[in-house]
């Protein structure tokens, strides 16, 4: 039995729409897995600079003062970073994967409409071929023939509806389709910008940072820090040894001379004293002398 053009169109038609879902859940599929192996990736970069952060931090606390300070910064940037990563990771997974997981539940759906399209086709060309049957066996027994002409009308009509509602769905799904596919990219470009905005802004103060190290005044410190602290005691107990013998010996000398001339304002006044000692003897010797002769006078009148 040939097929009349009508349902070589309708079954060109049916292909058409198996060829367009198939392309649908398989270039979906595919791009949902590689769009979660691209946000685990992400996520497990965001993991190693976690890492990362933490090595910075430790080697950080045993460098100098300046670098140290440069560097913790460095790592609280890079930290605020895998913030923001860990948020574009959460709304790639919400925007992005879910939306393409869930064209797996609507292509089944359409794979179903197809399906009870396709049964109806296959009931009217069944009907179709009954019909052919019935007149080449029984041509002039019309009662037979009517009720087969009548199943077939049935048939058709209920093959035309539902080839009809698949148009339908399938136009829709297609419309659907385009603005999801648009709507999906989008999303992933907005979070990835919003990721990327936030990233430049803080590697731009996290290189400030950085480059802000003092180098000198590092220099300084490291090298103060290639004498050792004993050493540095031990100089610094020499250097006030010294300076006490140097004032013990001024104050030696000070208090040395002033005992010398103390000693000379005694002589001198103790000579004094003996001089004068020794006039006060002369004038009363002279005294005595005087008296003396004195005497002498009155024993001779």
């Amino acid at each position: 039995m040939s097929r009349t053009p009508d349902a070589r169109a309708r079954d060109n038609q049916t292909r058409k729409i198996q060829e367009n879902i198939t392309s649908v859940e398989k270039h979906f599929g595919d791009m949902c897995q590689l769009f979660a192996a691209y946000v685990r990736k992400t996520a497990r970069l965001r993991d190693k600079a976690d890492l990362l952060v933490r090595e910075i931090g430790l080697y950080a606390d045993t460098e100098t003062p300046d670098l140290k300070r440069g560097m913790k910064q460095f790592a609280e940037h890079l930290a605020k970073i895998q913030d923001y990563r860990q948020a574009e990771v959460e709304r790639l997974e919400a925007r992005v994967i879910e939306p393409l997981k869930s064209y797996g539940a609507v292509v089944k759906r359409k794979r179903e409409d197809l399906k009870a399209t396709q049964s109806a086709r296959d009931r009217e060309a069944k009907q179709m071929a009954q019909l052919e049957k019935t007149r080449l066996r029984n041509p002039s027994d019309r009662q037979i023939i009517t009720q087969a002409e009548s199943e077939l009308q049935r048939a058709t009509m209920d093959a035309t509806r539902t080839t009809k509602q698949l148009e339908e769905t399938i136009d829709e799904f297609e419309r659907q389709k385009i603005q999801d596919i648009k709507k999906v990219f989008g999303e992933f470009v907005i979070v990835e910008m919003s990721f990327h905005a936030k990233a430049l802004e803080i590697y731009t103060s996290a290189f400030q940072n950085i480059q802000s190290v003092d180098e000198e005044a590092d220099l300084e410190v490291f090298r103060s820090s290639l004498h050792p602290p004993d050493f540095q005691s031990r100089l610094d107990i020499v250097q006030a040894n010294s300076k006490t013998s140097l004032d013990r010996t001024g104050s030696f000398l000070s208090t040395s001379g002033t005992l010398q001339q103390q000693r000379a304002c005694s002589r001198q006044t103790r000579r004094g004293e003996e001089d004068e000692e020794e006039d006060e003897d002369e004038s009363e010797e002279e005294e005595e002398g005087d008296e003396d002769e004195d005497e002498d006078s009155d024993d001779e009148h």
